[in-house]
């Protein structure tokens, strides 16, 4: 959903988006890594990047890559 999309230049929007969504994507995680190292950003966003990481620790949020890793270890095991 993300990739190719411009308008998301806001860490606020990312984080509220996966919040909402329950879901964030491998392109939404990279943009919003990538917001972290070039902005300038503010305590809100903080505050927001903070809540995001938490409900991925608590299994609110879930995250793309995380899946994709697990799925290729157990391709591994089975």
């Amino acid at each position: 959903m993300f990739q190719g999309c411009r308008s998301i230049t806001s860490i606020n929007y990312i984080v509220t988006h996966a919040l909402q969504t329950g879901f964030l994507s491998t392109s939404a995680e990279e943009k919003l890594r990538q917001l972290l190292q070039t902005t300038n950003y503010g305590i809100e966003e903080l505050r927001a990047y903070s809540d995001l990481q938490k409900a991925v620790m608590d299994g609110w949020v879930r995250q793309e890559s995380r899946e994709r890793l697990l799925q290729q270890v157990m391709a591994q095991v089975a």
